[in-house]
């Protein structure tokens, strides 16, 4: 019997993973974003969220999308400044905290104090750490235990979900 999980662990299946790009890699039956399931400060309808953020924002922001790697203009923001959620506009990052971190999307070792929520992830066969807007509920990425001193986290997160305020 042939099963989505089979397919997808196969070696066609992940041929043709690849081949599809980023968001049909996402496992059936993941949660798409901590959006979906809490109350949070900021709550729209589907409808007025597309009003007010682009496809692509919208997929991320609102279904747990990823934005392909090395595309974002905040790979190269070295501007000081505060990085903000791009749904709701709670400031997120201070520019302080980006740092390079090889991987092609903006990077941070640690949010602004109570910024941001961290759910388990379990999209891709793995199970991650998603990291929300507080306020929104908003996808922005994911965190991981590779980053630099002082908090050795390293904040992977999509450039769309991000706007810059210049200090």
């Amino acid at each position: 019997m042939v099963t989505r999980r089979g397919i997808l662990l196969g070696t066609a299946g992940l041929a043709a993973v690849a081949g599809a790009g980023i968001g049909a890699a996402k496992w059936w039956g993941s949660q798409a974003t901590a959006a979906t399931d809490k109350t949070f400060e900021v709550v729209k309808t589907p409808e007025e969220w597309r009003k007010i953020l682009t496809p692509q924002q919208y997929a991320i922001l609102r279904d747990a999308d990823t934005e392909r790697a090395w595309t974002s203009p905040f790979n190269k923001e070295k501007r000081k400044g505060t990085f903000a959620c791009a749904g709701c506009d709670l400031p997120l990052f201070a520019s302080e905290t980006k740092f390079e971190s090889g991987t092609g999307w903006p990077s941070f070792y640690e949010p602004i104090d109570g910024a941001i929520g961290v759910e388990k992830d379990f999209s891709w066969g793995m199970s991650r750490d998603e990291v929300h807007c507080r306020r929104c509920g908003g996808h922005l990425g994911h965190v991981f235990n590779d980053g630099p001193k002082p908090t050795g986290l390293r904040y992977c997160i999509n450039g769309l979900a991000l706007k810059f305020l210049p200090a």
